[in-house]
């Protein structure tokens, strides 16, 4: 006989077989019944969780994307720190199709809610790993802090969400370091630096 799920092990499985309907019907596609299905559990269950299926999707991107950190160790090099943040942003690319699926959808006319909105939902609780970056390399001298402007702050999330969301895919390796090196670098290093 199976043993019964409670608790957090239940709902461990519940996101991940929502995550896998998502990922495999997308948003549209998304049902409480296909995910009670695939979770070997019943609709009720997943009801007393998430109320609505677009709080489960939500949970369930969310789930995904704290299964791949974006934790950057302070290394002393902001070049270095940064590459290593859009490769951590890369490793995430999967759940990029899955968030698109719900811009593509009727997700917004659902909850009457905004793509910020959306963005704000997923981000909830997490912390913001570019900041941080940015801060301690202000702090290390590194970069100016008087450069760091809200646009620029989030140029290189802002840069990578476009080019995810265009493609489908996560920038190559040769344009992430075009990014740093070309464009984001020389918008925050003194002219000394430079």
């Amino acid at each position: 006989m199976k043993e019964r799920r409670r608790g957090a092990d239940l709902e461990a499985a519940l996101l991940e077989a929502a995550w896998m309907e998502l990922t495999e019907r997308g948003y549209a596609g998304l049902t409480m019944e296909g995910v009670a299905a695939r979770a070997g559990t019943s609709r009720p269950v997943i009801a007393r969780r998430w109320s609505s299926t677009a709080d489960l999707a939500i949970a369930a991107i969310r789930k995904e994307l704290e299964n791949h950190p974006m934790s950057v160790a302070e290394s002393g090099d902001l070049r270095g720190e940064l590459l290593e943040y859009l490769d951590r942003a890369s490793k995430r690319a999967q759940g990029i199709a899955a968030a698109f699926s719900v811009f593509a959808s009727g997700y917004f006319q659902e909850t009457a809610s905004t793509p910020q909105d959306f963005r704000e939902a997923l981000g909830a609780g997490g912390n913001d790993t570019l900041g941080g970056i940015l801060r301690r390399a202000a702090d290390r001298g590194e970069i100016e802090e008087h450069c760091l402007a809200p646009p620029v702050v989030t140029l290189l999330s802002d840069l990578f969400r476009y080019h995810a969301i265009m493609s489908f895919s996560p920038p190559s390796p040769e344009l992430r370091t075009a990014w740093v090196d070309k464009i984001f670098l020389p918008l925050v290093r003194s002219d000394r630096d430079r």
